[in-house]
């Protein structure tokens, strides 16, 4: 879901950061003061039931690298927000500050403020039942020692995954052992498709969606009040080791009961909405409902910043009055796998009709003017919170916004076209920026007028018209700092944490260059091992450098031992194909081997030649013909492409 490491940000950055301008503060004051400062209800429901604390703050290994550090948001000690950050999202950052082992019931209790995401534990006649093992190994590890500092030691029965994000289940590794799993001992439980979804989201686009992400989450910005102060859904993303373990048990019908260690589990399935396999609970016995990520305290997003498969939110809405339809009489407690709990009947139907509403208002909205001929970046503009919820802090835009899940509505029934022949095939963006500077009068004469309209605070046009300077003329130091003055300013005025960390962080990247990371391995052994063979080769032909592929055709069969499939893979017109469960009788060469042994060979633990040696790879027929499949593979590119620039090669 997101990038886990962070280089070091160069100490220079807060020096550099501006402070609050006239016209933010007095965006921020507006915004602010019709909004319900004095109801703290959110306060208390997040402080509930705490019984112990994350131990100091901080996970870490046993050499001593921090992984999480909630010290690192020390400066979040009171009510007033600094003039750099918008109110309302300060409030949710101090909310979202709340952090331990909390008991939300009777044998239901809760670990948040880890990571991004909660665990949720569920004490089972004999074991522990464990709903989302957040992000990485170390962190759910962390997490699991301090429940067991305060409650009986017990052994984990069954893991359930909720949805198919990583802060969701790339932690499973540091609370159960794979051996277990396998022998039944431990249960993983999944929402239909959950695997598949795996697949599709973040491997096959995940470079650049990890790219992306730290936009989105503020990773590698300085901590601060001129700097990240928040991620929406929680803090940050821990980092760490994320990995994966297949599960056992699929939930495949709408809605189906089953018994867990003497827990009585009610599975709704809820696919397309936050994620393309998610899935809610309900806990008959203990009163208690978990709507996963379908029903945060905030608007959440239809297309999140770092890219996905835009999100369908007339269904998500649906799933959601199913809920209320089917659980609602029952239910005393609503939680979720991000923030904190609502307590009470009432108050659990009121808010979830509320997110209900909020999310069919926004896509109804979106159609009503669509039908009218209305632009996307028009109807972002004219569509609002619903009226009877504008003042109401569970429905504020603090992750999404009513204004990019506008367009998001609009790219989901329309596609990225308005519709005017004019867009339909513009000119790229760095020749097309030249020509608007050209007829602008020039870099100069544009910055001059630009320095005028930043003074008067209108920083959004300021940044628009920069950004074709700077597409135009990637070097020039005064474009790049004036669009990053105008950058910082709209991110001190933003209310999504989104918004303000994708902001911030770009003024960062212009005034500092893109921080250049150690090369790593994009894809871990636990994602690869986890991919149907039919995704794997979808992967390997993404990666196929149509230059090096010219006048080549051929056909390879392949038989992976380990999994009992055999396919063709053909190479023809600069383009692989495959037809899983057959064999050609036209191929160069069959390669026998096991998944396991290419996955090895792809994550360079070894190499095609050895493992022939080795004996776990065979191949009948023209041996070289593998070699030369290989070599017109792209390797993965450098994680830190240009955003903020041209880049090389696409101008």
């Amino acid at each position: 879901m997101t990038a886990r490491s962070a280089v070091p940000v160069p100490a220079s950055h807060l020096d550099i950061a501006r402070d609050a301008e006239p016209a933010t503060r007095a965006a921020n004051a507006a915004m602010a003061a019709p909004l319900p400062f004095a109801d703290v209800a959110d306060f208390d429901a997040a402080g509930r039931g705490l019984i112990a604390p994350v131990p100091d703050g901080i996970v870490q290994t046993p050499s001593g690298t921090v992984l999480w550090n909630l010290g690192e948001y020390a400066f979040i000690d009171g009510e007033l927000a600094p003039a750099t950050v918008n109110p309302s999202l300060w409030r949710m950052a101090r909310l979202n500050m709340a952090n331990g082992l909390f008991k939300v019931t009777d044998r239901l209790y809760q670990l948040r403020g880890f990571d991004i995401s909660n665990m949720t534990v569920i004490e089972g006649d004999r074991g522990l039942i464990l709903i989302d093992p957040l992000t990485t190994a170390e962190v759910s590890r962390a997490a699991l020692e301090l429940y067991f500092v305060h409650r009986p030691k017990r052994p984990v029965v069954a893991v359930i995954y909720t949805h198919s994000h990583i802060d969701h289940y790339g932690g499973v590794r540091g609370v159960v052992d794979e051996a277990e799993v396998k022998s039944g001992k431990v249960a993983l439980i999944e929402p239909a498709g959950f695997m598949e979804a795996i697949s599709g989201e973040n491997v096959l686009a995940g470079l650049p969606m990890m790219r992306r992400a730290q936009f989105q989450f503020g990773s590698m910005l300085p901590r601060g009040p001129r700097g990240q102060v928040d991620a929406g859904l929680g803090k940050g993303v821990a980092r760490g080791t994320p990995g994966l373990i297949a599960p056992t048990q699929l939930i495949a019908k709408p809605v189906e009961e089953h018994t867990i260690d003497g827990v009585r589990i009610v599975f709704q399935l809820a696919p397309e909405t936050e994620a393309p396999a998610e899935m809610h609970m309900f806990y008959p016995e203990l009163g208690v409902l978990n709507m996963a990520e379908n029903a945060c305290p905030l608007l959440h997003n239809f297309i999140p910043l770092r890219g996905a498969v835009a999100r369908d939110p007339r269904i998500w809405a649906k799933y959601i009055d199913e809920a209320i339809d089917l659980y609602g009489p029952g239910t005393e407690i609503l939680i979720g796998q991000h923030h904190w709990p609502v307590w009470g009947r009432a108050a659990v139907v009121d808010h979830l009709e509320a997110q209900r509403d909020l999310y069919k208002h926004i896509h109804d909205q979106t159609l009503r003017h669509m039908n009218k001929g209305w632009r996307p970046a028009e109807i972002a503009e004219a569509i609002d919170l619903p009226p009877g919820l504008t003042g109401r802090w569970s429905v504020r835009g603090y992750y999404g916004t009513v204004n990019h899940n506008v367009k998001a509505v609009y790219q989901r029934y329309l596609s990225w076209y308005d519709g005017n022949p004019c867009n339909l095939h513009p000119l790229p963006p760095a020749p097309a920026a030249t020509k608007f500077v050209e007829y602008m009068g020039g870099a100069p004469a544009v910055i001059t007028r630009a320095r005028a309209d930043f003074a008067k605070g209108e920083f959004r046009w300021v940044a628009q018209v920069m950004k074709e300077v700077v597409y135009a003329e990637p070097a020039n130091k005064e474009a790049r700092a004036l669009c990053a003055d105008a950058l910082e300013q709209m991110g001190y005025q933003a209310e999504s944490a989104t918004w303000r960390n994708a902001f911030l962080y770009g003024a960062q990247e212009l005034r500092h260059g893109i921080f250049r990371m150690p090369a790593r391995v994009m894809m871990g052994a636990d994602t690869l091992a986890g991919l149907a063979t039919d995704v794997f080769f979808d992967l390997m032909a993404i990666r196929l450098d149509p230059a090096k592929a010219a006048g080549q055709s051929m056909v390879l069969n392949w038989h992976f031992t380990d999994r009992s499939e055999k396919l063709a893979l053909t190479l023809k017109h600069c383009t692989l194909s495959h037809r899983i469960g057959q064999w050609s009788g036209q191929a160069a060469a069959s390669i026998t081997t096991t998944r396991a042994t290419l996955d090895a060979i792809v994550l360079g633990k070894i190499t095609a030649p050895e493992a022939m040696t080795s004996g776990g790879l065979r191949i009948d027929g023209d041996a070289s013909r593998l070699a030369v499949l290989f070599g017109m593979l792209e390797q993965p590119t450098s994680l830190m492409f240009d955003i903020l620039t041209p880049g090389e090669g696409r101008s």
